[in-house]
């Protein structure tokens, strides 16, 4: 868990860190070479142009609306549109949106949706965890499939999980011993993918230590999926995120469309990643480069196109589907609709799934929401929360170049995941707070101190993961945008029922970086 975060935070975020480590000269030149061997692009891209902040609105790669406006398309008054010719857009009506408020709420609907499910479980998180509450989880998959093949008519339920390798297989008991009994019970229902980041091999694999390994990238999609109903969050499956740690979670439910995709998207991953098998060895999909062992441009090169292909057919699905519905000259009215068995409510929420993975040169989810920064004019208000605070430069620039108000809320360092940990770990909460004033020092500087103001998240004996923003706007719609460091996948959402004279974007999840 905290090692996830420090990856996310970047090179610099270790410069700084050294600064607070004295007297240990040996750990601070290996974490020195590592840093400077990780910062390298991010210092050229620290040299650019401020002008270049307006790239995402000038670029070609953020296409304008390519449809026009219809009265009976109940999407065409918002002015997020342009989104869906980047990725798919899915109608869903808002009463299918459920916003989770607790851990406890997460973990309990987790369970009761596995022992329901008939058809595929999916789930994409960091890794899995070890204690008590996690053997729960893994009893309640296996009694679910043992279920599936002693019913009446067995049914053809399969259950895909997909987890980082580095993180997955750290220790002597880790993720993957845990999920051993199911793929060796369970063969030929079961599947378990370990995402190995192409970064991270040759001697570099071999000299950096179990944990800082993690640093050089990670798998970090969490979606856990059931039949056609979804959970989108940014909690791992381990004991902390299912009782005391404050995180997100939004509950899509009878989403089919939605639950397809996010199959698909993890099964693309899952494809590029190593098939964990029954005796704990790897291995690679048939056909398909090493991650680590194979030529890195060739293993980007393939992954690339396996993820794209998912993202632009999911997207020309869409679209056809949004044609017949809403420009059709057969179209049908919603008594029409009922009657033909149709019986979903009208759709007044939009949900696009962004993607970053830079790795393979995908990155929707940064071109999206630096997009959405720089249009947050005067008289706008950005909701911004994170549990580590370490925003990129690009978004640095944006929160003091523009006019909006900025709320942004932080972990308090006493419920910041690193709290109290031993070693190199202990030192990161103070490490951020000094990122946080050096922040806050140029908020200050530039007088923007009532514009952009900082709150600390603190409850006792909790600690705080939760990440996203909400932007508002006088518009009278809703969507959602992630805005960390690390690579994200990420649902913008745009709905017609947020309260008058609001635009809401609320976070959704985290992918891999």
């Amino acid at each position: 868990m905290a090692v996830a975060a420090a990856a996310a935070a970047g090179p610099v975020f270790w410069r700084r860190l050294l600064g607070l480590l004295p007297g240990r000269p040996g750990l601070a030149a290996l974490l020195g070479r590592l840093s400077d061997r990780l910062g390298r692009n991010r210092d050229r891209q620290r040299r650019r142009s401020p002008w270049l902040l307006l790239a995402p609105l000038l670029s070609p790669t953020v296409p304008q609306v390519t449809s026009p406006p219809c009265c009976l398309c109940p999407e065409g008054v918002h002015r997020f549109q342009w989104i869906r010719n980047l990725v798919p857009e899915f109608g869903v009506s808002s009463s299918h949106v459920r916003v989770l408020s607790s851990p406890a709420e997460f973990f309990e609907l987790m369970k009761g949706q596995i022992r329901v499910a008939k058809k595929r479980v999916v789930m994409a998180s960091l890794y899995l965890g070890t204690g008590p509450l996690e053997q729960e989880l893994v009893d309640c998959l296996e009694s679910t499939l043992e279920k599936s093949l002693q019913a009446k008519f067995p049914s053809n339920l399969k259950v895909s999980i997909l987890l980082d390798f580095t993180r997955g297989s750290r220790g002597r008991k880790n993720s993957r011993t845990m999920l051993l009994p199911l793929l060796q019970r369970f063969p030929e229902q079961v599947r378990v993918s370990l995402f190995h980041t192409p970064h991270l091999r040759g001697l570099l694999r071999l000299l950096i230590p179990e944990r800082f390994n993690e640093t050089i990238g990670l798998q970090h999609i969490k979606v856990y999926l059931f039949d056609n109903s979804v959970i989108l969050s940014g909690a791992n499956l381990s004991d902390s995120y299912f009782t005391n740690r404050q995180d997100r979670y939004v509950f899509l439910q009878d989403c089919v469309e939605i639950a397809d995709f996010f199959t698909e998207l993890v099964d693309a991953v899952g494809d590029v990643s190593l098939q964990l098998q029954g005796d704990d060895t790897v291995q690679v999909v048939d056909g398909m480069v090493h991650p680590y062992k194979g030529d890195r441009t060739e293993y980007c090169k393939a992954a690339n196109k396996r993820v794209m292909d998912v993202i632009n057919s999911a997207r020309t699905r869409q679209q056809m589907l949004h044609a017949q519905t809403f420009h059709s000259n057969s179209l049908l009215t919603q008594e029409d609709a009922a009657a033909a068995g149709d019986r979903r409510p009208a759709p007044d929420t939009w949900i696009y799934p962004l993607i970053q993975m830079k790795p393979f040169e995908i990155q929707i989810d940064e071109i999206v929401t630096e997009t959405l920064l720089t249009e947050a004019e005067r008289g706008a208000k950005v909701y911004l929360t994170t549990g580590y605070f370490n925003l990129t430069q690009a978004y640095m620039d944006l929160v003091l170049g523009t006019r909006a108000e900025y709320q942004i809320l932080l972990a308090s360092p006493e419920v910041n995941g690193f709290f109290g940990a031993k070693g190199v770990a202990g030192a990161i909460p103070a490490a951020y707070v000094h990122i946080e004033r050096q922040f806050y020092s140029e908020v200050c500087s530039l007088g923007q101190q009532e514009r952009v103001q900082l709150q600390e998240y603190w409850r006792r004996g909790w600690t705080f993961h939760a990440k996203g923003m909400a932007l508002m706007k006088m518009t009278g719609m809703a969507g959602v945008s992630s805005f960390s460091r690390a690579s994200a996948m990420t649902p913008v959402w745009v709905s017609q029922r947020a309260p008058a004279g609001t635009v809401w974007l609320r976070a959704g999840c985290a992918a891999s970086k």
